[in-house]
């Protein structure tokens, strides 16, 4: 995993916290689906409802895959935070979008991938976050299944989690974020969203171990 650039990483951490895109609250800290107490939220989707947020998102995402995957061919999104920013970079590079289901349509034809399947065709992925990887990768795992060559992925925000710079390193895949977690707290210390230094010691804790921050 690695950022795109560290200027555009505070830019759009700073960004993210202005419109309350990422969340934090230590002392009320939210619950993941996988049980993890967490001081931090993070819904980069709101980052759609804010023209000039989704435009600097959208243009360093561009900036990115033109960058790190100059070959790309077609943009996957990964259900469902992924469609919207997937289909907006798709629009702007006049290239063909695709995007992944987390599990097989239910009805109908059943497709877990949606749009038209080419096989060989080479493909980014697009995430807005990344926390262990697992649903992204999962995704990256379809995707080669039905014959795409899959270049890489980006990403809005990343936690940084070690668990996930492993899991990305094992399947080959190259992860471009525009910002992570380790961006973002320097950007909410100067702007007053961190006010003391406690709170920001217990960030700093939860970020070392997650699994058992808060119990």
């Amino acid at each position: 995993m690695k950022l795109f650039d560290k200027t555009v990483a505070a830019e759009v951490a700073s960004k993210l916290l202005e419109i309350r895109a990422i969340r934090l609250q230590p002392d009320k800290p939210f619950t993941w689906a996988s049980g993890w107490k967490s001081p931090i939220y993070c819904d980069n989707r709101l980052s759609l409802s804010y023209p000039e947020v989704r435009n600097l998102i959208k243009a360093n995402l561009i900036k990115a895959i033109q960058h790190h995957f100059p070959n790309t061919e077609a943009i996957a999104g990964v259900a469902t935070a992924g469609i919207p920013q997937g289909a907006l970079l798709a629009d702007r590079l006049g290239l063909p979008f695709i995007y992944v289901r987390s599990k097989p349509k239910g009805h109908g034809m059943e497709n877990m991938i949606e749009g038209k399947v080419t096989p060989g065709q080479k493909v980014v992925v697009v995430e807005d976050l990344v926390s262990t990887g697992g649903s992204s990768l999962k995704a990256v795992a379809d995707l080669k299944d039905a014959g795409f060559e899959v270049l890489g992925m980006v990403a809005i925000f990343t936690y940084g989690f070690d668990v996930a710079a492993e899991n990305f390193k094992n399947a080959g895949i190259d992860l471009i974020c525009l910002s992570d977690y380790a961006a973002m707290l320097p950007q909410a210390l100067a702007n007053d969203y961190i006010i003391d230094d406690d709170t920001l010691a217990s960030l700093v804790e939860w970020r070392k171990d997650p699994s058992v921050w808060g119990k």
